[in-house]
């Protein structure tokens, strides 16, 4: 990659990020401003601020590191965790359920954020990378002495429904199989004839998303499609494609940070700022729609990670608003303020961590 386009990709993977930082913040934005809480300012980016502007009452800022961003709260700072105010614009003056929604707000744009990249993707048509699962449930290849042979299937035949639900695209098969492994009846459309095609699956070993080895079922059918044609939605199939999509990356990365906490999956595939980075560039090198798609996770991972219950995080705030429903006090200042500085070493450690990771990968140290 020459020069000239590392800078344009690394610009593009600048804008991509602080969209998504923006979203966040603006949630936080928007739901304190309903309490009416002071926003005294709102940075994209941590450290030196580079450029601001003052409008509606609020500073706005970009700053010098690109790898965050934040809504100063009148009253609260993570930087001055003993920061507080008694006015009534103030943060701290809140009820613990306002504070919890404001700190909530965040994560959930991210969430709504991703969702709308989704739907938009699906605009003029989605790259098959980007909707593999929504293929149409004809079948372009039968496996040689597999279940689905045996049992009579052709190529062209289109799958109307499993047990008796009704299919629409072609993932919805293999779920209907891990169902009803044993007992699986098909009804085909073949030659503008509907067969009734009755057989029992095959137990295989594979590997998930997370490279662990685990029992799935198949009965020996595929589809098959161009790399670059795409698949189009009707506007209730995108809403469809989008909910789903969002519910599925919510899924996926929660359960990934569950397995990497627990030390089911090595911490080896932590990533850093630098993975970040790499990806959003090697997807806007493929296309807007594929760029879409992965900011679209990216923003779904930001919003999981905030609410992770770690001191200078939402989530962390969000415990000792709990705490203060819980107790009907508010948390010890001293223990308040250890907490979050702890807190902040071990986002610094992770940071690091990741890094450490990244150029590992790059490297192949």
């Amino acid at each position: 990659m020459e020069i000239l386009e590392l800078i344009f990709y690394i610009f593009i993977a600048l804008i991509g990020l602080s969209f998504l930082i923006f979203f966040h913040e603006l949630g936080h934005f928007l739901a304190a401003r309903a309490f009416g809480v002071k926003i005294e300012r709102f940075s994209i980016g941590f450290g030196k601020v580079l450029w601001k502007k003052e409008c509606c009452s609020t500073e706005w800022a970009i700053s010098a590191i690109p790898l965050g961003g934040y809504v100063k709260m009148k009253g609260q700072d993570d930087l001055d965790p003993k920061l507080s105010s008694l006015d009534p614009d103030s943060y701290t003056t809140k009820k613990p359920w306002q504070r919890i929604i404001i700190l909530f707000a965040g994560p959930l744009a991210n969430i709504i954020t991703a969702f709308f990249l989704y739907l938009f993707i699906t605009i003029g048509g989605a790259p098959i990378i980007t909707a593999k699962d929504y293929l149409p449930p004809i079948v372009k290849k039968v496996m040689p002495n597999s279940p689905a042979q045996k049992a009579g299937f052709k190529v062209g035949d289109k799958i109307i429904s499993v047990n008796g639900r009704r299919i629409h695209f072609w993932y919805q098969i293999s779920q209907e199989i891990e169902k009803s492994p044993s007992s699986l009846i098909f009804e085909v459309k073949r030659d503008k004839k509907i067969l009734v095609l009755k057989l029992k699956s095959k137990e295989i070993s594979d590997e998930n998303e997370f490279q662990e080895r685990i029992k799935r079922h198949i009965i020996g059918i595929s589809t098959s499609v161009s790399p670059d044609e795409k698949i189009y939605f009707s506007f209730s199939e995108a809403l469809f494609y989008a909910g789903r999509e969002t519910l599925k990356a919510l899924k996926l990365i929660s359960t990934g940070v569950k397995k990497i906490s627990t030390g089911e999956v090595s911490s080896e595939n932590i990533g850093g700022p630098i993975t970040i980075f790499d990806l959003m560039m090697k997807y806007a090198k493929a296309g807007f729609d594929y760029l879409l798609w992965m900011m679209a996770l990216i923003s779904i991972n930001l919003g999981i990670i905030n609410l992770l219950p770690i001191p200078a995080l939402d989530g962390g705030h969000i415990m000792f608003n709990l705490y203060e429903i819980a107790t009907r006090k508010k948390p010890n200042e001293t223990v308040y303020y250890y907490l979050t500085l702890a807190g902040w070493s071990f986002m610094i450690f992770l940071m690091v961590y990741g890094m450490k990771n990244d150029i590992t990968r790059i490297f192949h140290f």
